[in-house]
């Protein structure tokens, strides 16, 4: 199935219930961290990942006053609907991140009025993919390619994060993927502009840490956010995972029955996942953690403030 229909499929999906009154906005403790304070430290930094389908009007409603927000490319309405969302986003006080799909720039054209939207904006971040269009609108078949031309253009842009695959992905085996992230890494470097990689998600953190080892090993030196799903029903979630390719996970998952206990009927819980990673993050290099709300951001941040006030 396409990112066509998952897109399909949320905005077809039930919404959620009414948003609750939005989380206070989170900050970081100077505290060298400990017990649970590893933990809050992780999950003072989510960024929450929003579709701009027809739900997301119920989770920006949801969102805490002043969240790191990431914006998602919609097979549907494309590039240009993300940019106005995640302007929009911006002018409510969030930082607003908007993901580039390669598949969906239409020409070179297309990415100077990118830099000029950037350059109006004051955009100094933004989320470089490959995008899962069956075929390319134009000339960028991956992330380098679009990535390359982008960094040519005159923009404000400081930051760029790019995907990564500790459990593999559907459609690209794992000499190409890795290649393709070292090559981001390379073309960010030399332009002097600081890179972050955002880890798919995946269940298993003995996968994670080995994967990790193995890219530090080979010379990745960016910083990690590490993406984990946020509050989302039980049948979503795994829904989801299979339209995104995280099979391996899955299977972990339905194994380890202590981690299905943490898929209950209320929706998953990610404490555990990341309390398992969260002593060694700073070693590792991971620096924060990536939502994957699949618009579920009511839930999600109810549980970012119990987490962050100790309950």
């Amino acid at each position: 199935m396409t990112l066509r229909s998952i897109f399909r499929l949320y905005d077809t999906a039930t919404p959620e219930p009414a948003a609750v009154a939005a989380a206070p906005a989170s900050t970081s403790t100077s505290a060298v961290p400990g017990p649970g304070e590893a933990v809050r430290a992780l999950v003072a930094e989510v960024r929450y990942e929003l579709v701009p389908m027809t739900s997301v009007e119920v989770a920006i409603a949801a969102l805490p006053a002043g969240a790191p927000v990431s914006v998602t490319c919609s097979p549907v309405k494309g590039v240009d609907a993300t940019l106005e969302l995640t302007a929009r986003l911006a002018d409510m006080g969030h930082d607003a991140v908007a993901h580039l799909s390669a598949r969906m720039v239409e020409s070179t054209d297309h990415v100077q009025r990118i830099a000029r939207w950037m350059r109006d904006h004051d955009a100094r971040e933004v989320f470089v993919i490959a995008g899962d269009a069956s075929q390319p609108h134009g000339p960028y078949a991956d992330g380098c390619a679009l990535l390359r031309d982008l960094l040519a253009c005159a923009t404000p842009l400081e930051r760029v994060g790019v995907p990564a695959y500790p459990d593999g992905h559907p459609l690209i085996d794992a000499g190409p993927l890795r290649e393709a992230l070292h090559a981001k890494q390379a073309l960010l470097d030399d332009a002097g502009i600081r890179g972050s990689a955002t880890t798919q998600m995946c269940f298993d953190v003995a996968r994670v840490r080995n994967w990790l080892a193995a890219e530090r090993a080979a010379g990745l030196t960016m910083p990690i956010d590490l993406g984990v799903p946020g509050v989302v029903d039980r049948t979503r979630l795994m829904t989801m995972g299979v339209r995104l390719g995280i099979g391996a996970s899955l299977r972990f998952l339905r194994k380890n029955r202590a981690m299905l206990k943490l898929v209950a009927p209320g929706g998953y819980d990610p404490t555990a996942l990341i309390a398992e990673i969260a002593d060694d993050a700073p070693a590792l290099g991971i620096e924060g953690i990536h939502s994957f709300t699949f618009n579920s951001v009511a839930d999600t941040a109810v549980w970012q403030a119990a987490v962050l006030s100790g309950d």
